[in-house]
């Protein structure tokens, strides 16, 4: 029985979110630059993203570039910046093929016009199709998407149109540039790192973590199957007992609870 065949398919979880680490690392023990890590990271981007929709889980959330890496030197960024064109351009036809709709989330304005151009036009072109919810954090950070949304918020408190006794948790969330997903109930980072590296920092209060060694460029479809069967052999429970979990159905909190 293959991997996959393995994994329940009423157990799912309808988010996934992916820290892919490694690139450099990768490259550097083969004797190449840092971008020929990310060159090659792109195929495990294509299998990760058909794994996804094989299995018909909703949202894939694939940390791209965070707003630390415009500190990177110059030469990484402008090659990382070009294959992301080339990449969007590429892999249209297998967003196309697997049904997968493109979005994005961060400071998309602070990214170069030609890539900003490009990235609306493959969102544009995904728009209709109705299975798996790809989005791309580029130019992201936990920390910038609270900041974003409290700036948010603090202007509609300014024109009248929110008062401080209609704040809460999830009146907080819609004003979060992810607040059209649920929150992600399985995070994979790779490469044996063991931190979040400020990601989606509100939404995973309550995410499974699971950290692999396998360096970013070597991931493959059987990687992610094996994260979600790990995912299916957790005991969810949401600040309650394992006790009081017995008798009843426990349900994935999101922005909509």
């Amino acid at each position: 029985m293959e991997i996959k065949d393995k994994i329940d398919r009423n157990k799912l979880p309808q988010h996934v979110a992916v820290i892919m680490d490694g690139n450099g690392r990768w490259a550097k023990k083969k004797g190449n630059q840092r971008i020929f890590g990310h060159q090659n990271g792109v195929k495990a981007v294509r299998e990760t993203v058909e794994a996804a929709a094989e299995l018909g889980i909703k949202f894939l959330t694939l940390y791209a570039f965070s707003t630390e890496n415009w500190k990177r030197p110059q030469n990484e960024v402008n090659a990382l910046m070009h294959l992301l064109i080339s990449t969007l351009n590429s892999e249209v036809k297998t967003l196309q093929e697997n049904n997968v709709r493109l979005l994005a989330i961060g400071d998309l304005e602070s990214l170069p016009a030609n890539v900003h151009h490009q990235l609306r036009n493959t969102i544009d072109l995904t728009s209709t199709n109705s299975g798996l919810s790809l989005v791309l954090a580029l130019s992201y950070s936990g920390r910038w998407e609270l900041v974003h949304a409290v700036k948010n918020i603090i202007q509609d408190a300014n024109e009248g149109k929110i008062t401080p006794d209609k704040l809460n948790e999830n009146t907080l969330y819609q004003y979060m540039q992810s607040s059209f997903m649920p929150y992600p109930e399985l995070l994979i980072r790779t490469s044996g790192e063991y931190r979040i590296s400020n990601f989606l920092l509100w939404q995973i209060a309550y995410t499974e973590l699971y950290f692999t060694p396998i360096l970013w460029p070597d991931f493959r479809k059987e990687n992610f199957f094996e994260a979600i069967l790990d995912f299916q052999k957790r005991e969810r429970r949401f600040g309650k007992t394992s006790d009081q979990l017995v008798n009843e159905t426990s349900t994935v909190p999101n922005n909509n609870s």
